[in-house]
């Protein structure tokens, strides 16, 4: 039996937002799980971001297809789980499958989120493609279920903001 009020949310941005931090301390104070969707990307797509050079949709279908299932996998349990979600046919392809997702889009200015890429050494996703996934972004439209929240802050004080927002709209 599907548990209404489980929350399936789905941390999304450009790499180096902070989704996966966030996203963990999220689902925390929710007490449901986290996963990243980074760890369900086939062993080809991970060699092939680490090489440099960006992912196609053809690329990224099943892997989207498999973020939809594991967001309804956990319909009865909830789940946080970052995901880029860059573009809004990526977004449409994860509800296909799993229609109840909120989008939580953390977005900070380039300046800020390229020092935070430049700073990472233990990820995949080089630095190097990170203005590759800013032209690829498509913000959330008004008619997605979802928010932008602002990544100028410390972690804790975004899933204070979250859970705030997440508690004036009904979903928990």
């Amino acid at each position: 039996m599907t548990d209404e009020n489980a929350p399936l949310i789905c941390v999304m941005g450009v790499s180096a937002a902070g989704k996966t931090t966030v996203g963990i301390a999220l689902a925390e104070q929710l007490g449901v799980p986290f996963n990243d969707a980074d760890a369900l990307h086939s062993d080809a797509n991970r060699a092939k971001m680490a090489s440099g050079t960006p992912l196609t949709d053809d690329d990224r279908w099943p892997w989207l297809e498999t973020v939809g299932d594991r967001f309804r996998s956990r319909s009865d349990t909830g789940l946080v789980m970052a995901c880029s979600a860059l573009r809004r046919v990526y977004r449409d392809r994860i509800r296909s499958v799993a229609p109840d997702v909120l989008f939580v889009h953390l977005h900070g200015s380039r300046e800020l989120l390229l020092e935070r890429a430049q700073a990472r050494t233990d990820h995949f996703m080089p630095a190097a493609l990170f203005d590759s996934q800013l032209a690829t972004l498509e913000v959330l439209d008004e008619d997605e279920a979802g928010f932008v929240v602002i990544v100028d802050r410390e972690p804790h004080e975004l899933v204070e903001e979250i859970v705030g927002r997440l508690a004036k709209s009904s979903v928990r």
